[in-house]
Protein backbone atom coordinates (compact mmCIF):
# COMPACT_ATOMS: atom_id res chain seq x y z
CA UNK A 1 0.00 0.00 0.00
CA UNK A 2 1.45 3.03 -0.95
CA UNK A 3 1.15 6.52 1.40
CA UNK A 4 0.24 9.29 0.53
CA UNK A 5 2.95 12.26 -0.71
CA UNK A 6 3.22 13.88 2.88
CA UNK A 7 5.99 15.32 4.18
CA UNK A 8 5.91 13.49 7.19
CA UNK A 9 8.58 14.88 9.42
CA UNK A 10 7.25 18.34 8.92
CA UNK A 11 3.60 17.83 10.02
CA UNK A 12 1.95 20.11 12.70
CA UNK A 13 -0.62 19.10 15.65
CA UNK A 14 -3.37 20.14 12.92
CA UNK A 15 -6.41 19.16 10.76
CA UNK A 16 -5.51 17.43 7.47
CA UNK A 17 -8.52 15.85 5.17
CA UNK A 18 -8.76 12.38 4.78
CA UNK A 19 -10.48 10.33 2.46
CA UNK A 20 -12.74 8.59 4.32
CA UNK A 21 -14.78 9.05 7.27
CA UNK A 22 -17.75 6.81 9.80
CA UNK A 23 -20.75 7.54 10.40
CA UNK A 24 -24.02 6.17 11.95
CA UNK A 25 -27.08 7.93 13.23
CA UNK A 26 -29.79 7.00 16.00
CA UNK A 27 -33.45 7.54 15.17
CA UNK A 28 -36.60 5.87 16.66
CA UNK A 29 -34.27 4.76 19.10
CA UNK A 30 -31.96 2.52 17.48
CA UNK A 31 -28.84 2.67 15.66
CA UNK A 32 -28.19 2.00 11.65
CA UNK A 33 -25.41 -0.15 10.39
CA UNK A 34 -23.15 2.84 10.08
CA UNK A 35 -21.07 3.36 6.48
CA UNK A 36 -17.49 5.00 5.65
CA UNK A 37 -18.06 8.00 3.44
CA UNK A 38 -15.89 10.43 1.20
CA UNK A 39 -18.17 13.41 2.70
CA UNK A 40 -16.56 15.43 5.30
CA UNK A 41 -19.31 18.03 5.92
CA UNK A 42 -21.61 17.75 8.75
CA UNK A 43 -25.26 18.97 7.93
CA UNK A 44 -27.93 19.73 10.66
CA UNK A 45 -30.69 21.70 11.65
CA UNK A 46 -29.96 25.17 12.83
CA UNK A 47 -31.70 24.52 16.46
CA UNK A 48 -29.87 20.93 16.45
CA UNK A 49 -29.15 19.88 20.42
CA UNK A 50 -25.21 20.25 19.63
CA UNK A 51 -25.12 23.61 19.12
CA UNK A 52 -27.96 25.39 21.82
CA UNK A 53 -27.25 22.84 24.32
CA UNK A 54 -23.66 21.44 23.68
CA UNK A 55 -24.99 17.88 24.26
CA UNK A 56 -21.87 16.45 22.47
CA UNK A 57 -18.73 13.91 23.42
CA UNK A 58 -15.51 12.64 21.73
CA UNK A 59 -12.66 10.77 22.26
CA UNK A 60 -9.14 11.05 21.26
CA UNK A 61 -6.85 8.16 20.33
CA UNK A 62 -4.01 7.46 17.36
CA UNK A 63 -3.03 4.47 14.83
CA UNK A 64 0.58 4.00 14.23
CA UNK A 65 2.69 2.11 11.77
CA UNK A 66 4.76 -0.56 13.83
CA UNK A 67 8.72 -1.45 12.97
CA UNK A 68 7.77 -4.09 10.81
CA UNK A 69 5.05 -2.32 8.99
CA UNK A 70 1.93 -3.21 10.59
CA UNK A 71 -1.09 0.00 11.22
CA UNK A 72 -2.28 -0.85 14.38
CA UNK A 73 -4.29 1.27 17.22
CA UNK A 74 -3.86 1.57 21.15
CA UNK A 75 -6.54 0.22 23.61
CA UNK A 76 -9.87 1.23 21.82
CA UNK A 77 -11.93 -0.72 23.97
CA UNK A 78 -10.74 2.12 26.48
CA UNK A 79 -12.30 4.75 24.62
CA UNK A 80 -15.11 2.98 23.91
CA UNK A 81 -16.07 2.42 27.60
CA UNK A 82 -14.89 6.31 28.08
CA UNK A 83 -17.45 7.04 25.65
CA UNK A 84 -20.79 5.06 27.27
CA UNK A 85 -19.80 6.63 30.49
CA UNK A 86 -20.39 9.92 28.71
CA UNK A 87 -22.68 9.43 26.97
CA UNK A 88 -25.24 8.03 30.05
CA UNK A 89 -24.03 10.73 31.89
CA UNK A 90 -25.75 13.43 29.22
CA UNK A 91 -28.52 11.25 28.33
CA UNK A 92 -27.30 10.03 25.06
CA UNK A 93 -27.45 6.73 23.61
CA UNK A 94 -24.93 4.24 24.22
CA UNK A 95 -22.90 3.55 21.11
CA UNK A 96 -22.08 -0.34 21.70
CA UNK A 97 -18.37 -1.01 22.75
CA UNK A 98 -17.57 -3.67 19.39
CA UNK A 99 -19.35 -1.28 16.97
CA UNK A 100 -17.58 1.48 18.67
CA UNK A 101 -14.13 -0.47 18.08
CA UNK A 102 -15.16 -1.84 14.74
CA UNK A 103 -15.90 1.85 13.60
CA UNK A 104 -12.20 2.91 14.86
CA UNK A 105 -10.90 0.26 12.57
CA UNK A 106 -12.68 0.62 9.07
CA UNK A 107 -12.23 4.33 9.12
CA UNK A 108 -8.34 3.29 9.95
CA UNK A 109 -7.70 0.93 7.50
CA UNK A 110 -9.60 2.92 5.07
CA UNK A 111 -7.80 6.01 5.63
CA UNK A 112 -4.21 3.48 5.72
CA UNK A 113 -3.04 5.56 3.26
CA UNK A 114 -2.53 8.70 6.00
CA UNK A 115 -0.93 6.71 8.61
CA UNK A 116 3.17 7.96 8.83
CA UNK A 117 5.61 5.89 8.39
CA UNK A 118 7.31 4.13 11.22
CA UNK A 119 10.12 6.78 12.31
CA UNK A 120 9.23 9.73 10.91
CA UNK A 121 7.72 10.72 14.64
CA UNK A 122 3.97 11.37 12.52
CA UNK A 123 0.87 9.94 13.91
CA UNK A 124 -2.43 9.01 12.86
CA UNK A 125 -5.09 10.66 15.36
CA UNK A 126 -8.24 9.42 15.73
CA UNK A 127 -11.18 11.32 16.57
CA UNK A 128 -14.86 9.54 17.30
CA UNK A 129 -17.13 11.55 18.34
CA UNK A 130 -21.29 12.07 18.89
CA UNK A 131 -23.77 14.77 19.24
CA UNK A 132 -27.17 15.47 19.18
CA UNK A 133 -28.83 16.23 15.74
CA UNK A 134 -32.45 17.25 15.76
CA UNK A 135 -33.92 20.45 16.60
CA UNK A 136 -34.31 20.83 20.33
CA UNK A 137 -35.82 24.27 21.49
CA UNK A 138 -37.00 23.29 25.08
CA UNK A 139 -34.02 22.42 27.60
CA UNK A 140 -34.03 18.53 27.18
CA UNK A 141 -32.10 15.59 25.64
CA UNK A 142 -32.03 15.22 21.29
CA UNK A 143 -34.22 12.06 19.88
CA UNK A 144 -31.56 11.89 17.17
CA UNK A 145 -27.96 11.64 17.16
CA UNK A 146 -25.05 11.06 15.20
CA UNK A 147 -21.92 9.07 15.79
CA UNK A 148 -18.76 9.92 13.22
CA UNK A 149 -15.36 8.77 13.07
CA UNK A 150 -12.46 10.85 11.50
CA UNK A 151 -8.58 10.65 11.49
CA UNK A 152 -6.01 13.11 10.53
CA UNK A 153 -2.15 12.78 10.05
CA UNK A 154 -0.11 14.59 13.21
CA UNK A 155 3.40 15.77 13.72
CA UNK A 156 4.25 15.65 17.26
CA UNK A 157 2.13 18.06 19.69
CA UNK A 158 5.47 20.07 20.55
CA UNK A 159 7.21 20.89 17.29
CA UNK A 160 11.08 21.20 18.14
CA UNK A 161 11.33 18.09 20.86
CA UNK A 162 10.13 18.02 23.78
CA UNK A 163 10.95 20.40 26.70
CA UNK A 164 9.94 21.11 30.44
CA UNK A 165 6.65 23.16 30.98
CA UNK A 166 6.03 26.19 32.84
CA UNK A 167 2.85 25.65 34.46
CA UNK A 168 0.22 28.23 36.58
CA UNK A 169 -1.77 27.42 39.11
CA UNK A 170 -5.16 28.74 38.01
CA UNK A 171 -7.66 31.02 40.16
CA UNK A 172 -10.57 29.15 37.44
CA UNK A 173 -12.42 26.11 38.14
CA UNK A 174 -12.04 23.32 35.65
CA UNK A 175 -15.23 21.03 36.45
CA UNK A 176 -18.19 21.72 39.58
CA UNK A 177 -18.32 19.21 42.53
CA UNK A 178 -20.51 16.01 41.55
CA UNK A 179 -20.19 18.02 37.89
CA UNK A 180 -19.14 16.79 34.15
CA UNK A 181 -15.47 16.54 34.95
CA UNK A 182 -14.79 13.20 34.69
CA UNK A 183 -16.26 12.66 31.31
CA UNK A 184 -15.17 13.84 27.76
CA UNK A 185 -18.05 16.50 26.81
CA UNK A 186 -17.08 19.15 24.79
CA UNK A 187 -18.35 21.65 27.34
CA UNK A 188 -15.47 21.22 29.84
CA UNK A 189 -12.92 21.99 27.48
CA UNK A 190 -14.99 25.34 26.16
CA UNK A 191 -15.05 26.26 29.59
CA UNK A 192 -11.27 25.49 29.85
CA UNK A 193 -10.21 27.78 26.64
CA UNK A 194 -10.53 31.39 28.47
CA UNK A 195 -8.43 30.33 31.58
CA UNK A 196 -5.87 28.69 28.84
CA UNK A 197 -5.77 32.10 26.99
CA UNK A 198 -5.06 34.02 30.24
CA UNK A 199 -2.43 31.52 31.36
CA UNK A 200 -0.92 31.99 27.86
CA UNK A 201 -0.98 35.81 27.94
CA UNK A 202 0.99 35.59 31.30
CA UNK A 203 3.56 33.15 29.95
CA UNK A 204 2.55 30.24 30.80
CA UNK A 205 2.32 26.89 29.20
CA UNK A 206 -0.45 25.50 30.55
CA UNK A 207 -3.32 25.64 33.86
CA UNK A 208 -2.94 23.64 36.71
CA UNK A 209 -6.85 23.19 37.99
CA UNK A 210 -7.63 22.77 41.90
CA UNK A 211 -10.38 20.36 43.63
CA UNK A 212 -13.52 23.07 42.96
CA UNK A 213 -14.77 22.26 45.93
CA UNK A 214 -11.73 23.32 48.59
CA UNK A 215 -9.23 24.29 46.05
CA UNK A 216 -6.23 22.57 48.24
CA UNK A 217 -5.85 19.80 45.93
CA UNK A 218 -4.49 19.23 42.28
CA UNK A 219 -6.90 17.38 39.78
CA UNK A 220 -5.38 18.29 35.98
CA UNK A 221 -5.15 20.62 33.33
CA UNK A 222 -7.34 21.15 30.88
CA UNK A 223 -6.67 18.51 28.83
CA UNK A 224 -4.41 16.13 30.70
CA UNK A 225 -3.83 14.22 33.83
CA UNK A 226 -0.88 14.61 36.12
CA UNK A 227 2.19 12.46 36.93
CA UNK A 228 4.40 13.36 39.86
CA UNK A 229 7.18 11.25 40.87
CA UNK A 230 8.56 11.51 44.61
CA UNK A 231 12.54 12.09 45.57
CA UNK A 232 12.79 8.10 45.97
CA UNK A 233 11.61 7.03 42.79
CA UNK A 234 7.53 6.82 43.61
CA UNK A 235 4.70 7.49 40.83
CA UNK A 236 1.97 9.27 42.30
CA UNK A 237 -1.05 10.38 40.58
CA UNK A 238 -3.72 12.48 41.55
CA UNK A 239 -7.29 10.61 42.75
CA UNK A 240 -10.86 12.48 42.57
CA UNK A 241 -14.01 12.39 41.09
CA UNK A 242 -13.57 15.34 38.79
CA UNK A 243 -11.05 14.09 36.86
CA UNK A 244 -11.40 12.59 33.72
CA UNK A 245 -10.21 9.01 33.81
CA UNK A 246 -7.38 9.20 31.10
CA UNK A 247 -6.27 6.09 29.56
CA UNK A 248 -2.60 7.17 28.58
CA UNK A 249 -2.71 7.78 32.86
CA UNK A 250 -3.89 4.32 33.18
CA UNK A 251 -1.02 2.92 30.92
CA UNK A 252 1.37 5.00 32.53
CA UNK A 253 0.97 3.35 35.86
CA UNK A 254 0.67 0.05 34.93
CA UNK A 255 4.00 0.49 32.56
CA UNK A 256 5.40 1.81 35.64
CA UNK A 257 4.51 -0.91 37.85
CA UNK A 258 4.75 -4.20 35.84
CA UNK A 259 8.01 -3.15 33.08
CA UNK A 260 9.70 -0.42 35.59
CA UNK A 261 9.36 -2.29 38.73
CA UNK A 262 8.20 1.11 40.57
CA UNK A 263 5.74 1.95 43.23
CA UNK A 264 2.60 3.57 42.30
CA UNK A 265 0.01 5.64 44.78
CA UNK A 266 -3.14 6.55 43.35
CA UNK A 267 -4.14 9.38 46.23
CA UNK A 268 -5.26 13.04 46.89
CA UNK A 269 -2.30 15.42 46.26
CA UNK A 270 -2.18 18.67 48.09
CA UNK A 271 -0.70 21.90 46.66
CA UNK A 272 1.41 22.61 49.59
CA UNK A 273 3.42 19.38 48.60
CA UNK A 274 4.21 20.15 45.35
CA UNK A 275 7.64 21.37 46.04
CA UNK A 276 8.40 17.71 47.21
CA UNK A 277 8.38 16.10 44.38
CA UNK A 278 11.22 15.48 41.99
CA UNK A 279 9.76 15.50 38.67
CA UNK A 280 6.03 16.21 37.14
CA UNK A 281 4.58 15.09 33.80
CA UNK A 282 1.16 16.29 32.00
CA UNK A 283 0.24 12.85 30.23
CA UNK A 284 -2.61 12.33 27.39
CA UNK A 285 -2.92 11.38 23.94
CA UNK A 286 -1.50 14.36 21.99
CA UNK A 287 1.75 14.34 23.70
CA UNK A 288 1.93 11.26 25.90
CA UNK A 289 4.04 12.72 28.44
CA UNK A 290 4.94 16.49 28.63
CA UNK A 291 7.61 17.16 31.15
CA UNK A 292 6.66 20.22 33.58
CA UNK A 293 9.76 21.82 34.85
CA UNK A 294 8.50 24.81 36.85
CA UNK A 295 4.76 25.62 38.45
CA UNK A 296 3.84 29.33 39.62
CA UNK A 297 1.27 30.01 42.67
CA UNK A 298 1.13 33.60 42.38
CA UNK A 299 4.11 34.80 43.52
CA UNK A 300 5.91 32.17 44.31
CA UNK A 301 7.44 29.97 42.07
CA UNK A 302 8.23 25.98 42.72
CA UNK A 303 11.19 24.83 40.64
CA UNK A 304 11.22 20.68 39.97
CA UNK A 305 14.72 19.26 40.66
CA UNK A 306 14.41 17.81 37.27
CA UNK A 307 14.80 21.04 35.70
CA UNK A 308 14.13 23.16 32.49
CA UNK A 309 16.29 21.59 29.76
CA UNK A 310 15.05 18.27 29.20
CA UNK A 311 12.47 15.12 31.03
CA UNK A 312 13.06 13.79 34.10
CA UNK A 313 14.91 10.21 34.40
CA UNK A 314 11.72 8.42 35.84
CA UNK A 315 9.48 10.40 33.34
CA UNK A 316 11.53 9.51 30.54
CA UNK A 317 11.90 5.65 30.96
CA UNK A 318 7.77 5.79 31.34
CA UNK A 319 8.15 7.78 27.88
CA UNK A 320 10.18 5.61 26.17
CA UNK A 321 8.61 2.43 27.00
CA UNK A 322 4.67 3.39 26.54
CA UNK A 323 5.80 4.63 22.90
CA UNK A 324 7.78 1.84 22.56
CA UNK A 325 5.01 -0.81 23.42
CA UNK A 326 2.76 1.67 21.23
CA UNK A 327 5.11 1.41 17.85
CA UNK A 328 5.81 -2.12 18.65
CA UNK A 329 9.27 -2.62 19.55
CA UNK A 330 8.28 -3.40 23.04
CA UNK A 331 6.33 -6.32 23.84
CA UNK A 332 2.68 -5.23 24.30
CA UNK A 333 0.42 -6.33 27.50
CA UNK A 334 -1.82 -8.73 26.29
CA UNK A 335 -5.31 -7.06 24.34
CA UNK A 336 -3.42 -3.26 24.28
CA UNK A 337 -2.70 -3.61 20.67
CA UNK A 338 -5.32 -3.89 17.62
CA UNK A 339 -4.01 -4.84 14.74
CA UNK A 340 -5.76 -2.70 12.09
CA UNK A 341 -3.87 -3.88 8.93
Amino acid sequence: MEKKDLEWGKLGFGYIETDYRFVSNYKDGAWDEGTLTKDSQVVISECAAVLQYAQTIFEGMKAYTTKDGRIVTFRPDLNAERMISSAKRLEMPVYPKEKFIDAVCQTIKANAAYVPPYGSGATLYVRPYMFGSNAVIGVKPADEYQFRVFVTPVGPYFKGGIKPLTICVSDFDRAAPHGTGNIKAGLNYAMSMHPYIECHKKGYDENMYLDPATRTKVEETGGANFLFVTKDGKLVTPKSDSILPSITRRSLVYVAQAYLGLEVEEREVFVDELGEFAECGLCGTAAVISPVGKIVLHDKEIALPSGMNEMGPTTKKLYETLTGIQMGTIKAPEGWIYEVC
